[in-house]
């Protein structure tokens, strides 16, 4: 353990990096002006099973979070695992996934996911999430129409008559309700992998992380966190 330490606690402390743009894994504060949910709560377990404080480092989006990886900034960091960010940050498991798919306007007519992926079609995205970079990697023939917040692609969405929105299922969830006729396209392009990150050069706290996401997915603890922040979409990944 003290290796450990050594490597995720440096300065005495865990400072976890939260990205408060998902709000099915940052909820709100709590009584002491903390990030609190589902993310903030594997932090403070983290930190408890290190026996050091936690110092929580907030970022307003997770492009933000996975440019500062390597640079001191932060010993953690709870984001969606994906390969751009693996280049300079060693990933954990997936703790818990989120289904992201499409919304399609009234009358359009496409009907299935594989239907947006045409010449012509214009997809609405929240640029450097998870999702777009799964999107950047495979869509073919559609273009990628990218905003800086889930606002912002979403009011591109419909100013332009863009053909599909990108999104995660929970907030398309709402999205639908604010747009009369339109779908939210059956089944999911991706889901994405909430992990937790550290340098890649922390090789023993890597290690200490990939064990501790297994153990809190099968003790019932990821589990327990959704249940206790009554997060809808949010589900607990597989074994690894």
């Amino acid at each position: 353990m003290p290796d450990i330490r050594s490597e995720l606690a440096p300065t005495g402390a865990l400072r976890a990096a939260i990205n408060l743009s998902n709000f099915l894994l940052v909820s709100g504060t709590n009584a002491a002006g903390e990030p609190d949910g589902v993310a903030p709560d594997m932090a403070r377990a983290i930190a408890e099973r290190l026996d050091v404080p936690v110092a929580f480092v907030p970022f307003k989006t997770p492009g933000e979070l996975a440019d500062a990886g390597g640079m001191n900034v932060w010993d953690i960091g709870l984001i969606g695992a994906e390969p751009a960010r693996a280049a300079k940050i060693a990933f954990s498991p997936a703790y818990a996934e989120i289904a992201a798919t499409y919304l399609v306007p009234a009358g359009s007519a496409l009907a299935t996911i594989a239907d947006v992926d045409q010449p012509g079609r214009r997809i609405a995205v929240t640029a450097r999430t998870a999702y777009d970079l799964w999107l950047t990697r495979n869509i073919r023939h559609a273009s990628l129409v990218r905003s800086d917040s889930l606002d912002a692609a979403f009011r591109q969405f419909v100013d332009e008559g863009l053909d599909a929105l990108a999104g995660l299922r929970p907030r398309l969830l709402a999205d639908v309700e604010a747009l009369a006729g339109a779908r939210i396209l059956d089944g999911a392009f991706t889901a994405v992998q909430q992990a937790i990150g550290t340098a890649r050069s922390n090789e023993a706290g890597a290690a200490f992380l990939r064990g501790f996401v297994e153990a809190a997915k099968s003790s019932g603890l990821v589990a327990g966190l959704i249940a206790r922040h009554r997060v809808r979409g949010l589900t607990v990944a597989p074994p690894a």
